[in-house]
């Protein structure tokens, strides 16, 4: 008898135009909700989360609100001809049962739970929740990849040692991560830091780590494809988990989050940075700080649904459509802009 084959599953998300946009069930991008990570490649989790906040709480809602969002998201990409349903099997993984009373037992389940997914070998796309759930994400991602690298998109860089005398919090998981060796130290980048500190001195640390730090005003009224071409160089090869806070964009883009800073990245700047991450190992990625309370428009999730497409769009195995042949209805127009 000649060797078992299986399909894979290739689901699509649910079309607007089967479905009212307003109808039907929450999920992410209407995909099925499968919470057996078994056969998938990819699948995006919610982690309700906000008891490791300082100040202003409300991202336990964040995953709730990008889903409700992501409706208007379809499921081929224009700008880069990218078609992830077509190539990847992905749904919605339904979320964690975080703890709403205690941290340490929340961090615990989040471990937990995306251990499963990844040692399935599922990439999983995180929704968050404030970023003390990265550092869950990446203790279960060094049991299969040891260290990785890492690319971190935020206003701030989450090293602090203490935060109220807690070494646990959405202000200090680096400083963790790195203590307990989750990060191949000089393949980490940190772009888009800015705002005010504790100290005049305070991204020093990171610093002295071997990280590569990429302040915004660095990023101030340039491209960042340059920025990215080298960091694709810098990682190729290693394994790559993206973690991108909400606040890392302007709050012109992305008010509805808890710890706004002025001077941010651009919305053009964000889609070049995860663009640029194509072609690398990606084993998978965050995006965190929505909450919606402050940003009753509901801008902010869904720019935060569209920028988790955007990463699903540049994960391993993603195929790509061929470009269209030129235009020849107007050969009096420039080139680069058709």
């Amino acid at each position: 008898m000649g060797e078992a084959t299986t399909t894979k599953q290739h689901h699509q998300p649910l079309s607007g135009n089967d479905m009212p946009r307003f109808c039907g069930v929450t999920t992410m991008m209407r995909l099925p909700l499968i919470p057996d990570p078994s056969g998938l490649d990819a699948g995006f989790v919610g982690v309700p989360l906000d008891i490791g906040t300082s100040n202003r709480s409300g991202t336990r809602f964040g995953p709730r609100q990008i889903r409700n969002e992501s409706v208007m998201v379809r499921p081929y990409n224009l700008a880069t001809r990218a078609a992830p349903f077509d190539s990847l099997s992905v749904a919605d993984l339904g979320d964690v049962a975080t703890n709403p009373y205690s941290l340490e037992r929340a961090v615990g389940n989040i471990e937990a739970h995306f251990d499963g997914i990844v040692q399935a070998g599922c990439r999983p796309l995180a929704m968050g929740g404030d970023h003390t759930l990265s550092l869950p994400i990446l203790r279960a991602m060094a049991k299969r990849y040891g260290p990785v690298a890492f690319v971190h998109v935020d206003a701030h860089a989450d090293m602090n040692d203490l935060m109220f005398g807690e070494r646990i919090s959405h202000g200090s998981q680096f400083r963790r991560a790195t203590e307990e060796g989750l990060f191949d130290n000089r393949s980490v980048v940190q772009i888009g830091l800015r705002g005010s500190g504790y100290h005049a001195d305070d991204l020093d640390w990171a610093r002295k780590q071997g990280f590569w730090v990429v302040p915004a005003e660095r990023c101030w009224h340039r491209s960042l494809e340059p920025l990215m071409e080298e960091i694709r160089k810098r990682l190729a090869g290693k394994p790559v988990y993206l973690s991108f806070d909400i606040d890392s964009l302007d709050p012109a883009f992305g008010p509805g989050t808890g710890a706004v800073e002025p001077g941010g990245l651009s919305l053009i700047q964000a889609l070049e940075i995860i663009r640029g991450l194509r072609g690398l190992d990606i084993v998978g990625c965050d995006l965190v700080e929505v909450a919606p309370m402050y940003d009753t428009s509901g801008n902010t999730a869904l720019i935060a649904a569209n920028l988790l497409f955007e990463m699903l769009c540049v994960l391993p195995g993603v195929e790509y459509r061929e470009a269209p042949a030129p235009s020849t209805f107007r050969s009096d127009l420039p080139e680069e802009w058709t």
